[in-house]
This record gives structure tokens, sequence and C-alpha cells, in this order.
């Protein structure tokens, strides 16, 4: 895996960031078993947790709601909503 994969040839990712993204793409590849990709996501946690401890994961976290934001605010420009009362259905309704 490369930046180019993320779109940022200019800078490689962090390596939280690019744990972030093995959890993310463990849980939307198999599209046969859902349960395998939450259990792969659950390993890159514990992986992270592993190397980086607390400070590792809290890392790992933010880069996730970072990207999860991004995702969020252009879905949200794009149905005419502000990105908090999309963030706000999805997680809270």
């Amino acid at each position: 895996m490369s930046a180019d994969d993320f779109g940022h040839a200019e800078a490689l990712p962090s390596r939280y960031r690019l744990r972030a993204y093995e959890a993310v793409h463990a849980v939307v590849s198999d599209d046969h078993n859902f349960e395998r990709g939450v259990d792969r996501a659950r390993e890159v946690a514990h992986t992270v947790l592993a190397e980086g401890g607390t400070d590792g994961l809290t890392e790992a976290v933010v880069e996730l709601a970072l990207k999860l934001a991004e995702a969020l605010e252009r879905i949200a420009a794009e149905q005419g909503l502000a990105a908090a009362d999309l963030a706000e259905v999805w997680f809270v309704e």
C-alpha cells in the first residue's frame, strides 16, 4: 500500500491512518461474511493497542473520525444538509 492508494501522493499516511484503513477495509470488503470483517477489524484494533498502547488506539480513533467526518461532509453537501445533522441521524437516531 502506498500514499497513492489514499489520494495523497505528497505525504505517506501515518501508521494509524493505515490501521484505520485496514479496519474499515476489513468490514466493507467481505460481502459474504460480515462477521468475519468485524472480527478482522477487532484484530486490527488489538494490533494497534499492542503496538501503540492507548495513545496509538487514540490516534487510530481520531484518524477514523477525521476520515468519517470528511465523508459525511461530502454526503451532506450533496444532500443539502449540515454534516452535524447527518452524523446525528447516522449515530443517534
